[in-house]
């Protein structure tokens, strides 16, 4: 494929952007909204997203004369300081963020006095000189005069090209954020196709689905601690049937994740499937099982196995 587009009328500006935060400041929330669509799970708990996750806003302008413009979304995992082996994957996998892209967006939600996550994170981006811009999320939920400090508290530092107020969840100043971004680009080729919004295959976000519904049905102990690994995937004209284990490291984690009777299993199925059948645009048969794999979190061959391996 020509990716240089030698019909294409107008100048491409396009390049890689990451999105980076502490655990739950709501990075996954803006990227779907950049996107129109959902494409990486979010949750109010935190570290829900645990690989980079790809998402592609692509705009062919309307007119001679405009740009076209190809945006790569990396929605990285939220930068924490690790208690174990998969919690170094995530944060080695968010930093590694800071030498692919062209941009990098940096999402607070509160003031620096809250705790040291955003700290350790400022300390990491001064060693790059690669554009920032600062949103502070979740305005919907600050007072004028918090937002006021913490946007003069993060102008002071003077690191940030440009620092902007948000209600991601509601899309609100997306707009002007990716206004800015595209602003920072500069001509280059097409990555992927203008109608691609995702490089993760349908079952990666399957998977995905199927985690997020547990953790938004799980008691607090228990999210962290699990894995979804995808065992069977057929799809048939109009079925795609699907089979998933949740993994789990604890034997009475096994029982939780289950429910009384199974109500809580066939809770998350229901809405799992419901999901995934809007993803996939057919009918979904889907079985889930659960099983124990002890303290997979620190097993360097579990976590290759689930996905979670940045070893070069």
């Amino acid at each position: 494929m020509d990716l240089s587009c030698n019909k294409r009328r107008n100048r491409l500006k396009s390049g890689f952007i990451g999105i980076i935060g502490r655990p739950n400041v709501g990075k996954s929330t803006l990227m779907n909204a950049i996107l129109g669509e959902k494409i990486s799970i979010a949750t109010d708990k935190p570290q829900t997203t645990r690989n980079s996750i790809r998402g592609i806003y692509t705009r062919m302008a309307e007119t001679k004369g405009q740009d076209d413009v190809q945006m790569i979304f990396i929605d990285t995992p939220g930068i924490h300081k690790p208690k174990n082996k998969l919690g170094s994957y995530m944060t080695g996998m968010a930093v590694n963020t800071f030498r692919e892209v062209e941009v990098i967006v940096l999402l607070v939600d509160d003031e620096l006095s809250a705790g040291t996550g955003d700290k350790y994170i400022l300390d990491l981006l001064r060693e790059v000189d690669t554009p920032k811009i600062l949103v502070i999320n979740k305005i919907d939920k600050l007072e004028p005069e918090k937002y006021r400090r913490i946007y003069e508290e993060y102008q002071s530092l003077n690191m940030f090209q440009a620092i902007f107020g948000a209600a991601a969840i509601q899309g609100k100043n997306v707009d002007a954020i990716l206004k800015e971004i595209e602003g920072s680009l500069e001509e280059g080729p097409m990555y992927f196709p203008a109608d691609m919004v995702t490089d993760h295959p349908e079952r990666f976000i399957v998977s995905e689905i199927i985690r997020e519904k547990a953790l938004l049905y799980l008691e607090q102990e228990v999210p962290h601690g699990i894995a979804v690994e995808i065992e069977s995937y057929k799809e048939e004209k109009n079925l795609t049937s699907i089979g998933a284990v949740i993994y789990c490291e604890r034997k009475s984690h096994k029982g939780i994740i289950i429910g009384k009777e199974g109500k809580k299993l066939k809770g998350i199925g229901k809405s799992a499937r419901m999901e995934i059948e809007a993803l996939l645009g057919s009918k979904v048969f889907l079985e889930l099982w659960v099983k124990v794999k002890e303290n997979w979190r620190d097993s360097d061959f579990a976590l290759s196995n689930f996905g979670y391996d940045n070893r070069e």
